[in-house]
């Protein structure tokens, strides 16, 4: 049976490495939300930032996603999904979706300080290495800030913690 890996941290914390490792090691398949937002919509981004507007393409974005991730765990492949997944009730969205296709569910919650989230993120945006998609402004890291909710100690519980 396939296991579908839910990736989850605030921005910063080092999710896509975290991804990206974890899909080496199980011979998984990643699908990462901030590549396919970038490639997808990064080029009609309004000026001022729209949160409505973000999140309408990141919920259709989470859907191509799952769609794209059960087709791969239909073939015994295991799936890294590296979504974000800010908010409690998403996990618990997503679990439910895994649940019901019958895949197990592994939680990797991946957390950082807040002052090294954020030079990571500043420096990620200097370098543009490999786990850049798109720049994330100082006002876009505070407004994703805002919106994390951390695992209470139930949802920690079922984590493998980076």
């Amino acid at each position: 049976m396939s296991t579908v890996h839910l990736v989850f941290g605030p921005q910063g914390a080092g999710k896509t490495t975290h991804a990206r490792a974890l899909a080496a090691r199980s011979g998984g398949v990643r699908c990462s939300i901030d590549e396919r937002m970038a490639e997808l919509f990064l080029p009609d981004l309004p000026a001022t930032m729209d949160l409505a507007w973000v999140m309408e393409r990141v919920r259709r974005c989470e859907q191509r996603i799952w769609s794209t991730a059960m087709d791969i765990a239909a073939t015994g492949v295991d799936v890294v999904l590296d979504l974000g997944l800010m908010q409690a009730q998403k996990r618990r969205d997503f679990a439910a979706l895994a649940k019901d296709a019958g895949l197990e569910t592994r939680w990797h919650f991946v957390d950082a300080p807040l002052a090294v989230r954020r030079e990571r993120v500043l420096s990620r945006n200097r370098e543009r290495g490999d786990t850049f998609a798109f720049e994330v402004t100082p006002a876009m890291f505070d407004v994703m800030e805002s919106r994390f909710e951390s695992p209470d100690d139930n949802e920690r519980a079922l984590c493998d913690v980076a």
